[in-house]
C-alpha cells in the first residue's frame, strides 16, 4: 500500500527543472521549465499573482489569467527565447 501511494503522488509531481502552476478558474495545471522564471514576462505573472493570492497558497503557485491568455503567454516566451 505504500508503494501504491508513492507511486501516485510521483504523477504530480514536475519533472526535473519544471514547476507546477495552475490557472484559471477551474485551476488547469501546467507544468513549465524553471528557465521561464528567469522571464520578464513570467516574473510580471508572478508579481500579480502576489499582489492578488499573497504567498499562502497551500504549496501552489496560482496565476491570476484564465488559460487561453497562460497559453498565449508561453508562445510569446517560447518565440522570444533564444534557442538552446
Amino acid at each position: 500500500m505504500q508503494k501504491r501511494v508513492e507511486v501516485e503522488a510521483n504523477k504530480r509531481r514536475a519533472p526535473k527543472g519544471h514547476f507546477v502552476v495552475y490557472v484559471g478558474n477551474e485551476m488547469t495545471r501546467f507544468v513549465v521549465p524553471t528557465s521561464y522564471l528567469k522571464n520578464p514576462l513570467f516574473q510580471h505573472m508572478l508579481d500579480k499573482a502576489a499582489e492578488e493570492y499573497g504567498f499562502h497558497n497551500r504549496n501552489r503557485i496560482l496565476l491570476p489569467c484564465d488559460e487561453s491568455t497562460f497559453q498565449q503567454l508561453l508562445i510569446t516566451i517560447l518565440a522570444t527565447s533564444p534557442s538552446p
